[in-house]
């Protein structure tokens, strides 16, 4: 047995997948590492302790890899490719966020919501 479906329906599928295709692609996280704090979006420190962090960050291998906002990170090697320029301090007092890098991409993911703006 076949469903027809009629074509307005189709066409509002469509556009809902576009959009969220849009979406996704429009928080990607793919980030530069600047060498200057001046040169940077956000200050980013680095800690040793899963419970301390805002973000859990999986590195992924490739930019197909890094979209949403979720704390999937490909690092480019070309600023102009990146949707974040990053520096990373020294003092957690001196950061807008902080990371844990976690060896399991399941793990990736904001734990402190309150900071996901900061990677839009």
């Amino acid at each position: 047995m076949s469903i027809s479906v009629p074509s307005s329906l189709k066409r509002i599928a469509f556009a809902a997948a576009l959009s969220a295709a849009a979406s996704s692609s429009c928080a990607a996280q793919q980030v530069f590492s600047v060498d200057r704090p001046y040169q940077a979006d956000i200050n980013v420190y680095v800690t040793d302790r899963e419970s301390r962090a805002d973000l859990l960050v999986y590195r992924v291998k490739s930019p197909s890899q890094a979209t949403g906002n979720e704390g999937l990170w490909y690092f480019t090697d070309y600023k102009g490719r990146a949707d974040k320029a990053i520096y990373f301090v020294d003092r957690e007092s001196q950061a807008d966020l902080v990371i844990y890098f976690t060896d399991y991409r399941s793990r990736a993911g904001w734990k402190s919501k309150k900071k996901m703006a900061l990677m839009y």
